[in-house]
């Protein structure tokens, strides 16, 4: 095994990803270290969502709260608006929640204990693995799709995902190496990237191309098996645009807990299963005008259809809503399916 990671790692010095939240491997070499800060905000942000989709968000994040504790400070609402677009908003939440633990209970340092990282707030095992390795070089094994998808191949295992995530986890402990184990970690999510990929994996120039028994079964392009999904249910539901004639837009925040909880939003009704009556919920009465088309998005779970409705704003506030002026809205700071809504209205 030790061959194995050796091996890789002589690969990762030469090809690593150039990443804003990366010390590159000559970089280690010259003393630098890791910013656990860093480390941490970019594992939370690739949560299902892409290294192409994160480096802008990552970079405008640390431009803004350079340090944990700046983030700790930050007000809610200007973190969850720089969030929007980039999707699961719990985690900006926990985002915030984390920080504030650090600098509370940690002295605003990111422990390099594994059992301390678990117990702050939006720290999964996942995660954890990968800032005490990546972070502190711990021999912690990180298993995310990319390293899933490299297990697989190199042992052929054809076991279905899920189930099969205990296998190739036991797999992936195996080779992870005693030194260097944030960068082999590193190493073998860039592998699964860049050339084990899910389609046309590019195992001529693989370093582990000889040792892999999926190539050598000619099977690799099969693996990792995954077991059927099931088709997700479609919801519906109704959002509310109104401006006031000075150009104001009235919007609310919504509940902390749910979907986009605590981001800005327009009023609107449940969300509730397509055999369902379509729920109205207008904010006030008024002669509401239903938009031509609709809106519609994918949430991890189900996909949404909403109607858009839209009148001029009156001096009546909901709970939970206010007025932002032509200043102050930045359709950038609602996420992607308020943003859908908005646009409609603009056609």
């Amino acid at each position: 095994m030790r061959d194995l990671s050796d091996t890789l790692l002589y690969w990762y010095d030469v090809h690593a990803r150039v990443m804003p939240w990366r010390t590159a491997p000559a970089g280690k070499k010259a003393g630098l270290r890791p910013d656990p800060y860093a480390v941490w905000m970019s594992e939370i942000m690739l949560q299902q969502t892409t290294v192409a989709a994160v480096t802008a968000y990552f970079q405008r994040f640390m431009a803004r709260w350079p340090t944990v504790s700046d983030l700790a400070s930050a007000r809610d609402a200007d973190v969850m608006g720089e969030w929007a677009g980039l999707g699961y908003y719990a985690r900006a939440r926990n985002l915030l929640k984390c920080a504030r633990a650090v600098v509370a209970e940690h002295g605003g340092v990111f422990p390099a204990d594994h059992a301390a990282l678990l117990r702050l707030p939006g720290i999964g095992p996942y995660t954890a693995a990968a800032i005490s390795s990546i972070a502190f070089d711990l021999r912690h094994t990180v298993v995310d799709g990319n390293v899933e998808r490299v297990m697989a191949r190199m042992f052929d295992e054809h076991t279905p995902l899920p189930a099969a995530k205990p296998i190739l986890t036991a797999h992936a402990e195996a080779l992870t190496p005693q030194e260097r184990p944030g960068d082999y970690a590193q190493a073998v999510m860039d592998l699964g990237a860049t050339i084990c990929t899910p389609k046309s994996p590019a195992c001529g120039i693989c370093p582990w191309r000889d040792p892999c028994i999926a190539r050598a079964e000619g099977t690799a392009p099969d693996l990792p098996k995954k077991a059927p999904k099931k088709p997700k249910p479609v919801r519906h539901g109704t959002v509310y645009l109104a401006q006031r004639e000075d150009g104001a837009w009235l919007l609310e925040t919504r509940p902390d807990k749910g979907l986009l909880g605590g981001m800005l939003g327009w009023p609107g009704s449940d969300w509730v299963d397509i055999s369902a009556p379509r729920p109205t919920a207008p904010p006030f009465d008024a002669a509401w005008t239903k938009l031509p088309g609709d809106v519609r998005h994918t949430f991890t779970h189900f996909h949404l259809i909403l109607d858009v409705m839209v009148a001029p704003a009156i001096d009546k506030v909901p709970d939970r809503g206010r007025y932002l002026s032509r200043i102050e809205f930045r359709p950038s700071d609602l996420p992607t399916v308020m943003r859908k809504a908005f646009d409609l209205a603009q056609m």
